[in-house]
């Protein structure tokens, strides 16, 4: 219906915000984004090449692309950032466009697909170790079940004082972990000493911003794998247990089609 409003005919670039039930778009472009080669590689058609005989008169009930695409495997589209180029900046991310390139995983499993396109985005999942964990209040108990994943998967979990009681209410075993503020050894300590391995935290409070832009600063500069949303630590906890179990397969990707 937007293409037809705005007379596109071809590929178009939509980007949404979505809050909560609201939808609103940012923009609309007639133009490819890089979504496209991914999207094409996923599901082994090549849209550009479909798009340019459609905007050259073609239908595409002649091409015979009418149906959507549905492939048996799964495809996890990574973004690489470039803060490690850029000292003392928040690697928080906002709406605007941050990353400088992207990495691709591919499986019929999500768990091995999503550590696939870590770990071609350079960004390497432990296996054993420590976690360390402090949460924003909203998303204390979401954190439950990843939590006990982890600590299913043989690794230690430490966690600030409030997400620590609410982990602790469901039985979990974790450990104490001090704020920046609250003395030494602290989080960053840990961070500073090899002593963490994976950290999963999302932002809370203006209090807490200064405390959560050092620890995400320093994760960055001592290589610490960083989850910021709950999605991202559900993922995460879904390829380590893929790592741990299962040695990666290596296909070509016509293999998939």
């Amino acid at each position: 219906a937007l293409a037809k409003a705005l007379n596109v005919i071809g590929l178009m670039n939509i980007q949404f915000a979505v809050q909560g039930e609201n939808v609103f778009i940012l923009e609309a472009n007639p133009r490819a984004s890089r979504t496209v080669p991914f999207v094409s590689k996923a599901i082994g058609t090549p849209l550009a090449k479909m798009a340019s005989r459609v905007m050259s008169g073609k239908k595409l009930e002649e091409l015979g692309f009418v149906e959507e695409q549905i492939p048996d495997h799964v495809s996890v589209k990574e973004a690489v950032l470039p803060f490690a180029k850029f000292p003392g900046t928040d690697t928080i991310l906002g709406p605007e466009m941050r990353s400088t390139g992207e990495a691709m995983g591919i499986d019929v499993d999500f768990g091995k697909a999503f550590a696939k396109a870590q770990l071609s985005a350079g960004q390497k999942l432990p296996l054993e170790g420590t976690v360390f964990v402090s949460m924003s209040d909203r998303h204390k108990e979401a954190v439950v079940p990843v939590v006990k994943d982890l600590i299913e998967l043989g690794l230690k979990v430490i966690a600030t004082e409030g997400t620590r009681k609410v982990l602790c209410l469901h039985g979990l075993d974790v450990a104490l972990m001090l704020k920046l503020h609250e003395g030494r050894p602290n989080v960053l300590d840990g961070i500073k000493n090899g002593e963490i391995q994976l950290i999963i935290t999302t932002p809370s409070g203006e209090e807490a911003r200064a405390d959560g832009i050092k620890i995400r600063r320093s994760s960055l500069d001592y290589k610490v794998p960083l989850i910021t949303t709950i999605a991202g630590a559900k993922a995460t906890a879904a390829a380590i247990r893929a790592l741990k179990s299962e040695v990666l397969e290596v296909k070509a990707m016509q293999d998939y089609y």
